[in-house]
């Protein structure tokens, strides 16, 4: 059993170029892939602002939507909604077609961002949701981690994420100090105000927990 999940693009129907969003959100996809593959499938459009993919575990899912976060330009962000349950497929005329209780999990995880992020927690972008007889305490768990995180990465600037991202990697701050053309330390300092020590402590925890 994999996990699912969906993704939609947050504000997709007022900005200005909604192709160029969509490219952006491609070469992040393959950029992952090309530094840190953990997606079974990775995320695909599929209809309007959706895609879809797929990871095999849950701290997989949620270490490859961290780094997508981080590898989106500004101005460019989604949602995301995990599912843990079991998935299948419909053959059908124009291909497989995604179904199943864990792609219903992530439809029901995706609706309830979406409501807590228009209310009280406006950082907020992904969330995992269960399948009936799927583990409830883990997936408690995830979320009350992901609320955390993400209002962390929400809150960066689009350098401290490009920052963030390389340290998840392994980059040394010397390294990311030379890329962006900055002081060792204010890539410190960046990173330091960020808080994104605790992101990266978070991943590598995520990533042992595989």
């Amino acid at each position: 059993m994999g996990i699912a999940v969906i993704a939609d693009i947050v504000g997709s129907r007022s900005m200005d170029d909604r192709a160029a969003a969509q490219a952006a959100i491609d070469d992040a996809v393959l950029r992952i892939e090309r530094d840190l593959p953990l997606a079974e499938r990775p995320l695909v459009p599929v209809v309007g602002d959706e895609l879809q993919g797929t990871y095999p575990s849950l701290p997989d899912a949620m270490c490859g939507l961290l780094l997508l976060r981080l590898a989106l330009p500004d101005g460019v962000e989604c949602r995301y909604g995990i599912g843990v349950g079991p998935m299948g497929d419909i053959p059908s005329r124009a291909g497989a077609l995604a179904e199943g209780p864990g792609w219903w999990a992530a439809r029901a995880a995706i609706e309830r961002v979406h409501g807590l992020q228009s209310r009280a927690i406006p950082g907020l972008r992904t969330g995992v949701a269960a399948a009936p007889g799927e583990d409830e305490a883990a997936v408690d768990l995830a979320n009350a981690y992901l609320l955390s995180r993400d209002q962390l990465v929400s809150d960066m600037t689009p350098r401290t994420r490009r920052l963030a991202y390389g340290r998840l990697l392994g980059t040394t701050q010397a390294a990311l100090a030379e890329q962006e053309g900055i002081t060792q330390s204010a890539v410190s300092q960046a990173l330091a105000t960020a808080g994104a020590a605790a992101v990266v402590e978070g991943f590598r925890l995520l990533r042992r927990a595989r």
